[in-house]
């Protein structure tokens, strides 16, 4: 993709910057939703010997993806794309989430985010083939396809089975990482989506999604990341829903 097809944040600000060693000071604060490991040495090591194809130079490779999340976290959202998607499977989580935060905030068209978001669960398939045991590999993949549904109609997304393949890997991330808050919160979307559009009824004999099932994950994000803002956006988002369901 072209830089220049990328409008910029438009909010830039030095509170943003994590340069030197700040990241690894606020990593568990800024990921405290999405349990984003901190890509230092020791880890990407154990990413390597899980798959030794993805390279060799834990060092180096970890320096890289320090940077690629700084570039993501002052909103630099093309940077961390395409530095994400040099280190291919290993780059692939701040690749996506700053491929997709930068498609659902700053891209208008449909056509386009439609694209992006298909771009980027290919990049999701990638990753849980190359790091099957990473949570994030399969909540990415729930994130790019969900936002690429959004983006679509109705009937194409039900043809294309896209609902039960979001259910599949958020269920594959909660397996992996039980305190993902993100993925307790997109699961409470995919239930309250699902009863809103289609009926409680049908919602449940159909999907196996409930109302309920949508309360129980809220509640587990609650807990897990309060002071989050999308944690109660979303809690009312989904209370929008039920609501529509309702009438």
């Amino acid at each position: 993709m072209a830089k220049s097809s990328w409008k910029a944040f438009p909010h830039p600000d030095k509170a943003y910057d994590y340069a030197g060693d700040k990241l690894a000071k606020a990593w568990a604060k800024l990921h405290a939703g999405d349990q984003e490991p901190y890509p230092d040495e020791k880890h990407v090591a154990k990413l390597l010997k899980s798959n030794p194809k993805l390279g060799k130079d834990a060092g180096k490779i970890a320096t890289a993806l320090q940077d690629a999340w700084r570039a993501f976290h002052r909103g630099d959202f093309h940077e961390a794309y395409e530095a994400g998607v040099a280190l291919k499977a290993l780059g692939a989580s701040v690749a996506i989430k700053a491929g997709g935060i930068h498609a659902t905030y700053l891209i208008d068209g449909d056509k386009d985010k439609t694209a992006r978001y298909e771009a980027l669960a290919k990049l999701a398939e990638d990753a849980i083939a190359a790091l099957p045991d990473e949570a994030n590999s399969y909540y990415r993949r729930a994130f790019a396809l969900g936002r690429y549904s959004q983006t679509i109609s109705i009937a194409k997304a039900l043809s294309m089975g896209i609902g039960g393949k979001v259910k599949e890997a958020l269920d594959a991330t909660l397996k992996l990482a039980p305190k993902h808050a993100e993925a307790r919160l997109a699961f409470a979307m995919y239930n309250a989506e699902i009863v809103g559009k289609v009926g409680g009824m049908l919602a449940k004999l159909t999907y196996g999604a409930s109302a309920s099932e949508a309360e129980k994950h809220l509640k587990e994000a609650q807990k897990l990341t309060p002071d989050a803002p999308i944690t109660w956006v979303e809690t009312g988002n989904a209370m929008l829903l039920f609501d529509r369901e309702d009438d």
